[in-house]
């Protein structure tokens, strides 16, 4: 753990809001466990260092039903960015995500003042702009733990098991893109979270269109070579289609897959990929480039097409599109999809 860098960082961030009655934290549109618990986690910073309370905000919605039951149990307070007036604050902080990177309903003309995040740089810094983003840890929230440390903070349970959760769904318990300082938090967070709720958050029950979405990604889905391709077509949320990405991607003989959906005449994108030799957030770039917009991590990557026609025809014409420049990518020979559930190949 870099705990000097985070003492230098943390402190300038506090110093940065003291004062300040009015704090913004936005996270990410459609928030993962990651973007969720470093916003809580800073918020928390705030309180604790400064007495300002800091508002978090986000686009779209907290879709996935174990985000929401992290969400409801952990009393992470969230409204959405449309309900608020960023330009009514004093200081605005992005976690988890960068300016322009397409992923935030934040307006591109509103200022940033704190950045942090995990990701790889995108943006270009401004004059007395914080920013912290460390790509080769696993977590955001890694980041905030060693604010925390740094600090002397003191975690309550239900902060521990927010950030504990993070962790653990970012970097798959520690399966996925880990780094030692990931590691190090999740075994001291681990102790200090509450089981029950852990297990009721990783267990929350789906309702009935989840299956029919497991239905639609078994049935549409094809592969080529190593690659396996799915489109939910309409979806209620797009979480859905990163979790049917992350479920496909244990089929044997399969080493990434693409998913697809659209939700509000938005297209939403989610690669995976267990293959190190890949970069996820570059192959992803390359497929929307002129399309939409997009970014990740080495397994790990999502995009958005904006507009998006709620025309089948037209998202089925997208998905060849797409599925052309990812053979194209990965340098793979072009080969007539096979269906996973059998029958003929298809196009």
């Amino acid at each position: 753990m870099d705990l000097q860098r985070s003492l230098e960082y943390s402190e300038l961030m506090i110093e940065k809001v003291r004062g300040k009655r009015n704090i913004l934290i936005v996270a990410h549109d459609n928030p993962d466990p990651d973007a969720l618990a470093a916003a809580y986690a800073l918020s928390h910073l705030f309180l604790v260092k400064t007495g300002e309370t800091a508002v978090i905000a986000c686009g779209g919605v907290v879709g996935r039903r174990e985000n929401r039951t992290m969400v409801e149990k952990l009393e992470i307070d969230v409204v959405p960015i449309e309900e608020v007036d960023v330009n009514h604050f004093d200081v605005v902080c992005m976690v988890d995500s960068q300016p322009g990177t397409g992923n935030s309903a934040l307006p591109d003309c509103c200022r940033v003042d704190i950045i942090i995040d995990h990701h790889p740089l995108r943006t270009t810094p401004c004059d007395r702009q914080l920013i912290d983003v460390r790509d080769g840890y696993g977590a955001c929230t890694t980041i905030l733990y060693e604010y925390m440390l740094a600090q002397e903070v003191y975690l309550g349970t239900r902060l521990a098991t927010a950030m504990f959760y993070a962790i653990r769904s970012e970097t798959q318990d520690l399966g996925r893109e880990w780094s030692p300082p990931d590691r190090k938090a999740y075994q001291q967070l681990l102790s200090l979270s509450n089981n029950r709720i852990l297990f009721e958050i990783a267990h929350a029950k789906v309702p009935r269109e989840y299956f029919l979405n497991v239905n639609q990604a078994l049935e549409s889905a094809r592969i080529f070579h190593d690659v396996l391709v799915f489109n939910l077509y309409e979806v209620e949320h797009p979480d859905i289609v990163a979790e049917m990405a992350d479920s496909l991607l244990r089929m044997d003989g399969v080493s990434v897959v693409l998913g697809m959906g659209c939700c509000n005449k938005e297209g939403v994108l989610s690669l995976r990929t267990d293959r190190e030799d890949l970069f996820a957030g570059q192959l992803i770039r390359q497929m929307v480039e002129g399309l939409g917009s997009a970014g990740g991590h080495g397994m790990i990557a999502g995009g958005q097409i904006r507009p998006m026609s709620g025309n089948h025809a037209v998202q089925k014409e997208l998905e060849n599109t797409l599925v052309k420049r990812l053979l194209k990518a990965l340098d793979y020979e072009p080969v007539r999809g096979r269906r996973l559930l059998g029958g003929s190949p298809t196009m």
